[in-house]
């Protein structure tokens, strides 16, 4: 096994342009693992620890723009207004070494369905900035899980930037464990409200192939809400309401069964953390997260 040490990014665009087969290795709270049980033996390990901009943040206008290295503990300690989602599924991962090691980026490199971060990002409707030496693009977090373990990546491309717009209303994240620290997820559940465009996003991890939406429970719930005012009038969701969008959250998932938990029980517990994330969202947003207009 060959250690590539690149000291900046188009160090590293080229080296991995040159050897396609390259496993990047920032935080490696992952890759080690699986080089350590002798699940997997790459020819080149490329180490981007020494790419500063990797592990940088930028809090703009709208967006957060977030370095694939930005460890966990970052997120938690600076970026708790603007992303809470994501900062309350950063408090979830692993022990307080792996959080100031690990990063987004390595979760959505390695898109196992169980990663922490990915029900947020699916709820806060995040961007992947990808770059190889061919150029840049953006991946929308919809499109970047193709399959068990895989992602939209091309071969030479590598993981730059992911963008997501700051919170505009309330957001949850709950996750469920064999224990309460140092587990893979039984399964995971996310939900953001975006009351600027009158939406509600969800996500879903360790319960399908692949990190998903409930994408009917959020048009059922966005037509409800809709229809009934509540955006405005702010009154409590009926639990008529609630119990459906929980029933078709569970209703989304696709689990299995395995060593740490069953298939029913992931469905059973998917739409119990959907429908009381719905509660604790939409009490804090008849709260406090209102606009004026809608508080009138």
């Amino acid at each position: 096994m060959d250690f590539l040490r690149p000291a900046s990014w188009e160090e590293a665009l080229a080296a991995k342009a040159e050897h396609p087969t390259a496993v990047p290795i920032a935080g490696g709270t992952d890759v080690m693992v699986e080089i350590n049980f002798d699940h997997r033996r790459p020819e080149y390990l490329l180490d981007l620890n020494r790419i500063e901009l990797l592990s940088e943040w930028e809090v703009g206008e709208e967006n957060v723009r977030l370095g694939a290295s930005v460890p966990y503990t970052r997120i938690m300690e600076n970026l708790r207004a603007e992303l809470p989602g994501l900062a309350l599924a950063s408090h979830t991962v692993a022990s307080p070494q792996i959080r100031n090691r690990g990063g987004v980026g390595g979760n959505l490199g390695t898109a196992s369905p169980a990663g922490d971060a990915h029900p947020a990002l699916l709820a806060a409707g995040a961007e992947v900035e990808v770059e190889s030496v061919r150029g840049s693009r953006f991946i929308p977090i919809d499109a970047f899980y193709t399959g068990v373990k895989r992602n939209a990546l091309e071969s030479d491309e590598l993981i730059k930037t992911v963008h997501i717009k700051k919170a505009d209303g309330p957001q949850q994240y709950s996750k469920v464990g064999t224990r309460n620290a140092m587990v893979i997820a039984v399964c995971a559940f996310g939900l953001a409200l975006h009351p600027e465009t009158r939406t509600v996003r969800t996500g879903i991890g360790s319960a399908a192939p692949t990190p998903i939406r409930a994408k009917e429970a959020e048009a059922f719930l966005n037509a409800a809400l809709e229809e009934g005012g509540f955006w405005d009038n702010g009154k409590i969701i009926p639990p008529s309401v609630a119990k459906q969008f929980a029933d078709l959250c569970s209703g989304a998932a696709n689990p299995i069964d395995d060593v740490r938990g069953t298939a029913k029980y992931r469905r059973h517990a998917v739409g119990i953390m959907a429908r009381r994330q719905l509660g604790w969202t939409w009490e804090q947003y008849r709260g406090t997260g209102r606009t004026l207009e809608g508080a009138a």
